[in-house]
């Protein structure tokens, strides 16, 4: 159907939030109210999707997430289908909390395990959870030993703008790869926190100014819209992509070919849950636009 439609042939990397509900109320999160909405994949569902989107648009690679992936009480039997079964990458995006159980279950299936967190000591705790920064290190050290790659996510904000080179420090040392940094979308909880923008755009020039003169030991990535003029625009070419890197499946089956689009309720197509398939919705505000490309400082 998307290829009927869009003329795309190839999805690379489905990113699949198996459920909202969450064991964190993150400041910044953009799920807002929508983390106590009881939407969910079942096992059944994730794995009819994932062959769906292997058999029709190649896809080689999952990414699963939530609300918080490991809240959900099949994440290992997902996560072996798509492994064993589909032969993908999987990648797992979580708060890290108290996870250490269910990983060593599913690290010989992983080849991912990225962790949230939004600077260092305090600073991560007052965003997202008092003794999560402590749990998510301990979390990225278990995966070290069980032999799974691991990286790391953070939102930027007012409050931890100045801790990304102290945390990339920290993580390197914990054998982390990667340290992926977004901008804050005021949509969701980070709605009703307007302190924790960043209201003076050349704080991001002066960011990267540290980041590209840093010996990082590890690869950051930094999203193209961290910048005074913000993200350039980026849309599919008028006769349309043929490969895309990614889709986005929410817990209700709506679909999104853009992390650009967080914070939108408009979706061209969505994932029938029941009939196991992809249709077709079109809406007046839905429009194909790709991410644009990410800027990466460091060594991976």
């Amino acid at each position: 159907m998307i290829g009927e439609v869009t003329g795309i042939r190839k999805i690379r990397m489905l990113y699949l939030q198996l459920l909202y509900r969450c064991n964190f109320t993150c400041l910044h999160c953009f799920h807002g109210k929508r983390l106590q909405y009881a939407d969910a994949f079942t096992a059944e569902e994730a794995a009819s999707l994932l062959t769906l989107m292997r058999d029709e648009y190649g896809t080689e690679a999952v990414t699963l997430l939530g609300g918080e992936p490991f809240a959900h009480r099949d994440l290992a039997q997902v996560v072996r289908y798509a492994k064993e079964e589909l032969g993908q990458r999987v990648e797992i995006c979580t708060n890290g909390y108290r996870i250490e159980r269910r990983l060593t279950e599913i690290a010989p299936h992983l080849d991912l395990l990225r962790v949230s967190l939004e600077g260092v000591g305090s600073t991560n705790d007052g965003i997202r959870r008092h003794g999560s920064y402590q749990s998510a290190l301990n979390s990225l050290s278990l995966a070290r030993d069980l032999g799974v790659s691991t990286g790391a996510t953070m939102t930027v904000t007012s409050r931890n703008i100045d801790e990304v080179l102290p945390l990339a420090g920290v993580l390197a040392q914990l054998g982390v790869r990667q340290l992926k940094l977004h901008h804050l979308r005021v949509v969701g909880n980070a709605a009703d926190h307007p302190e924790l923008l960043v209201t003076a755009p050349s704080a991001y020039g002066r960011l990267r100014e540290e980041l590209a003169s840093a010996d990082l030991p590890l690869e950051v990535i930094v999203d193209e819209d961290l910048s005074e003029h913000g993200a350039p625009q980026a849309c599919a070419p008028s006769d349309g992509p043929r490969e895309i890197d990614r889709i986005e499946a929410d817990p209700r089956g709506a679909l999104t070919m853009s992390c650009k689009a967080v914070g939108k309720d408009a979706h061209a197509f969505w994932y029938e849950k029941a009939a196991g398939r992809i249709v077709h919705k079109p809406s007046s505000a839905d429009e194909l636009t790709l991410a644009v490309p990410d800027v990466v400082y460091g060594r991976a």
